[in-house]
Parts: structure tokens; sequence; C-alpha cells
């Protein structure tokens, strides 16, 4: 099971993953591993974390030997401690060795997503505000990089360019201004859709609820300017922080009165977790 993870999607990553890493086979486990060898082995966490992608892991082995068994010890989202063993694998060791890094590949980089969002979410606890993401991830794997985010307590922002409206600085030139641009997107929009639009100034934060958006992204804004234009909206819609938030200040800007916080280094600059996989003879 891969849970909210749509398999087909997982799969089709994975299959891709692999034929980077393996093409026309693994030469050195060829040649160092007979064929009928089996082994059992362990993923541990070497650092403090948030464990995400296992689900991901058991897909990479498994596309290799469906016979491979491997145990989640941990749920997703559950926090390890250096030493922590977050799962056992065992079966034909040529497919687990072959599968070694791309599973630790997806399992460390979505860890880490999880991990950098949890100690987002947890810095603005009590407050209002929930951390969201972005579409700042890495191509081909967003599926994977917005669950990540999920598994650590976030939010998702839009899947794509596809299932929401957001007017940025470039469409508001392109369309003319605020008020023509949101009246657009009404008009093109399905009666369920949110219309939101990015502000740079308390100027186009006016204009913006005057014109009736759902949500106001709040571009770049010190926490002073944020907690203006909050006032300024004054409960009429949605509003949105957003560019250089760090761990440093998103705490003073949840305490604005935003009702939502997007990151984009949850899934661009996130640290990947160290993990590692360990095996014995079977």
């Amino acid at each position: 099971m891969l849970g909210e993870l749509p398999e087909h999607a997982v799969r089709e990553i994975v299959a891709r993953a692999l034929a980077e890493d393996v093409g026309t086979g693994d030469a050195t486990t060829a040649a160092t591993v007979g064929e009928g060898s089996r082994c059992l082995g362990a993923v541990s966490a070497r650092e403090e974390g948030v464990i995400a992608g296992l689900g991901v892991a058991r897909v990479t082995f498994q596309m290799l030997d469906p016979e491979v068994s491997f145990e989640s010890v941990v749920s997703e989202g559950a926090r390890a401690a250096p030493g922590d063993v977050v799962a056992r694998v065992s079966g034909g060791t040529r497919a687990i060795l072959t599968g070694e890094r791309t599973a630790l590949n997806f399992l460390q980089r979505m860890s880490g997503i999880a991990t950098l969002t949890a100690r987002y979410v947890a810095a603005v606890e009590g407050t209002a505000a929930r951390i969201i993401d972005t579409r700042k991830t890495a191509p081909g794997l967003r599926v994977l990089d917005k669950y990540a985010v999920r598994a650590g307590g976030g939010s998702n922002h839009r899947m794509g360019l596809f299932d929401g409206v957001l007017i940025k600085d470039n469409h508001l030139h392109a369309a003319g201004g605020v008020a023509e641009a949101v009246e657009r997107a009404r008009a093109f929009a399905h009666h369920l859709a949110k219309v939101e639009v990015e502000a740079k100034s308390l100027a186009q934060v006016e204009d913006a609820v005057a014109a009736g958006a759902d949500v106001v992204l709040l571009d770049n804004m010190s926490a002073e300017q944020v907690a203006e234009a909050v006032k300024v909206a004054g409960g009429r819609c949605w509003m949105e922080a957003s560019g250089s938030v760090t761990l440093d200040n998103v705490r003073a800007l949840a305490e604005c009165g935003v009702d939502f916080i997007s990151v984009g280094a949850l899934t661009h600059s996130a640290p990947a977790l160290d993990l590692s996989l360990e095996i014995d003879g079977g």
C-alpha cells in the first residue's frame, strides 16, 4: 500500500530511476554475488529526522524482484533518532544491492523534505498559519515532494498550473492590471476554483481585495508590511505570505495573522536525511 500516493505514478517514477541507475545491468553485483544468494538488511537513520517514502522504497526493491520483502518498522511521518531502524528488507541479495541506492535516494530526499517541513510547522505552532509548499519541486518528482511535505505536517499548494488560478506579476502586466486579470480569471475558471492574486505592495493588496480575490499572496514583504496588509484585507479574503521565508522569520510572519505561509525551501533546498542500508547473510 502507498497510502496517499498514486501507485501508477510511483511505479513510473521508480521505473525511470532504476533505468537511469541500472541500465543494462548491475555489473558489480552480477560479478560478485551468486544468483541464489539471499540476505537480510536494515535501513537505519544516522541522524534525527522525520521519515517519509517507505512505500516508494518498497516499490523500488519489488520492481527488481517481487519476492523481496520490505517491512516498515515505523510509520510515515514518524520521528527517528540516530541508530533507529526504520525498515527491514529480505530476499535475493542481487535485487537488494541493485536497488539499494535508488531506494535510499527516494527515502533520503523525501525524509529530508518531511524533516524540514516539520521544523517550519513547529516554528508556527500556536498560530493560525499553515505551512504550505510551492511548485519549486524536482522535475518529475512533484508527487513525491508534495507527499513528503504532508508527511512532515505541512499542506500542499496547487499541484500544478492545471488545478489552481494564481495571478502573478507577469500575468498582471499581460492582462493590464489586477481588476482585469481577476475578471478574466473568474470568467475562465469553474465555479469552485479559488482565484489568488500576487501583491507586491499595499496598493496591490487593496486592488486585489476590491477585485474579489479569494486569496492574496504577499510577495517578499517584511513582517511589518504583512501585518499592515492583513489589516487592509480586513478578513475579506485569505492571506498568504511568501518569498524569502526562513526558519528565522517564519514565526514573525505567522503572528501577523496570515492564513498560509508558502515556503519554496521545503522542496528545493531541504537537505537529504542521512539513512543507510546494511545487510547480513540470509
